[in-house]
């Protein structure tokens, strides 16, 4: 069931605003960051559970940890549907495309090849530690942007999982 919660969830991206796209991705690094400290290879099953099977949050995670990610992902689901529901724009998306350039052009620079590891997770057997440490890396410069900005380069990363 859980890849249909996670489907789910990547289609409300989309109409959720801003505020509670950043809230998720934040949540969601939060949870990575925790659960990389347990192990690597932990953290690279989180987030790449087709390639060698997911792992139970619950098991690894505090409980105060579990409930932000839940309220994030519940609010998330609830603003997407709200009176401030969003639309993404062709104009958003090409902003996206923009935003998120330099950033993977800063991390091809220190990564090398390895950063076709983001798109091709099943070649990073051996390479778990640095496949978490480069999503880590990416997500957090995109963080930083402008709100807006940071929404609109999430949605158009989750688009292309859908």
């Amino acid at each position: 069931i859980q890849p249909q919660i996670v489907h789910l969830q990547m289609s409300r991206l989309q109409t959720a605003p801003d505020a509670n796209v950043v809230d998720y991705m934040k949540a969601n690094m939060e949870q990575t960051a925790a659960i990389q400290k347990v192990s690597d290879d932990a953290c690279f099953r989180f987030l790449y559970p087709d390639v060698k099977g997911g792992i139970n949050p619950m098991r690894v995670l505090d409980k105060p940890m579990m409930q932000r990610r839940m309220q994030a992902d519940a609010d998330m689901m609830r603003a997407a549907y709200g009176k401030n529901r969003h639309t993404v724009t062709a104009q958003e998306r090409d902003t996206a495309v923009a935003d998120v350039r330099p950033i993977m052009k800063e991390l091809a620079a220190k990564y090398g090849e390895d950063i076709q590891l983001l798109q091709m997770p099943d070649k990073a057997t051996g390479k778990e530690k640095l496949s978490c440490d480069m999503v880590q890396e990416m997500w957090a410069k995109v963080l930083q942007l402008p709100e807006s900005h940071a929404a609109g380069v999430i949605r158009l990363a989750v688009s292309e999982l859908e």
